[in-house]
């Protein structure tokens, strides 16, 4: 492979990707974009219905935001999965594949016959990657709760610690527990690609958000199992249950501005206030941060960030992600990328956070269109006749 064009660290690795929403799709888009062949099998007609789900009430060129943001760089086939000939196919295109990644709820794979036992036996040396809510034989499984986001962080005790203390129980303004059982799931996709080529050996593995939300609260949750504590949000807000003054934010002149930590005593110096050296940061926190908070405005964002990086405060400007992405475009970041659309034409989309010197990561394409690559992956697996005649069974 010349210097020109590097190889691809997961080049070689194909992967028969199952999932929809957020969990899965995310996963194997960094797997996608490391290089690996994914192949997305989708609903006929209608595909993954995440497809549908608008933000704000739009969509972009005909599909959600949320899909665009983790199916770049994927291969999509509509396959009828509770068609016999569709899962015939399937389980024949696997004994090709590395990796068959799901993200149902419990259970749902097996009743259709494409469960870990039935592609291990088209394959035995199948990595089978299973990312669903609660695990699989856990008792909120067992009783069928829907493993979403929300109830995730509203069972795994994250909603109090984000807030006021006199706030009703806040949720992050983000997927947190999808993305931390994304990232899980890709490692162990990744631990398990290794163990095969080292030990010989296919396997399954799973993980689930409630798991993967909790472990993302490691320090939380260790303090609270070892130090016989119940974490409180305190009642001015600071920005964690369990930090001291002044973490948190502050209202400027013309905006905010977070201040995550600084000696009391230093940031009094610099705010213009003796009173404030004079508080535990701890013991004092709540009068600190409203302290705090009748000096900031004195002043506008730019001219507190001029001081508090002369005098080495760990505080930033806070943005909307309108003005976080403007500056990106605006600076022709490496942070964005640009990808041709099908149907929406030019998109751009957040990069992957991963550089490698070697192996460079890619982006080779935007997300699918429904089907879109059907016939060129049937064919190439399947071979002309195998394509047609699932064609004409009706089971695409």
């Amino acid at each position: 492979m010349s210097a020109k064009n590097p190889p691809e660290a997961l080049s070689g690795i194909r992967i028969l990707d199952f999932t929809q929403m957020m969990l899965g799709p995310l996963c194997t888009q960094n797997l996608a974009d490391l290089g690996a062949d994914v192949i997305k099998v989708e609903r006929p007609g209608k595909g993954e219905w995440i497809r549908s789900m608008p933000i704000l009430g739009e969509l972009v060129g005909g599909d959600g935001a949320a899909f665009h943001a983790f199916n770049r760089n994927k291969r999509s086939i509509t396959v009828n999965l509770k068609s016999e000939e569709g899962r015939l196919a399937l389980l024949e295109m696997v004994k090709e594949c590395d990796v068959v990644v799901e993200n149902y709820r419990s259970g749902v794979m097996d009743r259709l016959g494409l469960g870990y036992e039935d592609f291990k036996k088209a394959n035995p040396k199948i990595i089978y990657a299973s990312g669903n809510g609660w695990g699989t034989y856990s008792y909120l499984a067992k009783d069928n709760w829907p493993g979403q986001d929300l109830l995730i962080q509203a069972m795994s005790g994250i909603m109090f610690n984000t807030g006021k203390k006199s706030d009703a129980p806040t949720a992050c303004g983000t997927a947190v527990a999808d993305f931390a059982a994304s990232q899980a799931l890709a490692i162990g996709i990744l631990g398990a690609i290794i163990a095969r080529n080292t030990h010989g050996i296919g396997q399954k593995l799973e993980t689930n958000l409630y798991s993967a939300t909790l472990a993302m609260m490691g320090q939380e949750n260790f303090a609270v199992l070892n130090q016989d504590i119940a974490l409180e949000r305190s009642e001015s807000g600071i920005a964690s249950a369990w930090n001291d003054a002044p973490y948190g934010s502050y209202p400027s002149k013309d905006g905010w501005v977070c201040i995550a930590m600084c000696p009391l005593d230093k940031l009094g110096g610099i705010l213009g206030s003796d009173e404030l050296g004079k508080l535990d940061s701890w013991v004092d926190r709540n009068e600190a941060k409203r302290l705090i908070e009748t000096l900031t405005p004195n002043k506008t964002t730019e001219e507190w960030m001029v001081l508090f990086r002369e005098n080495d405060v760990w505080a930033a400007p806070i943005r909307n992600s309108a003005e976080a992405m403007q500056e990106l475009i605006d600076l022709d970041s490496s942070r964005l990328v640009t990808m041709q659309h099908t149907i929406a034409g030019e998109v751009k989309a957040v990069a992957n956070p991963i550089t490698l010197s070697g192996t460079p990561v890619t982006t080779k394409s935007a997300a699918p269109t429904v089907g879109q690559h059907t016939e060129e992956v049937l064919t190439e697996m399947l071979g002309k006749s195998g394509y047609e005649k699932l064609r004409n069974a009706g089971a695409l």
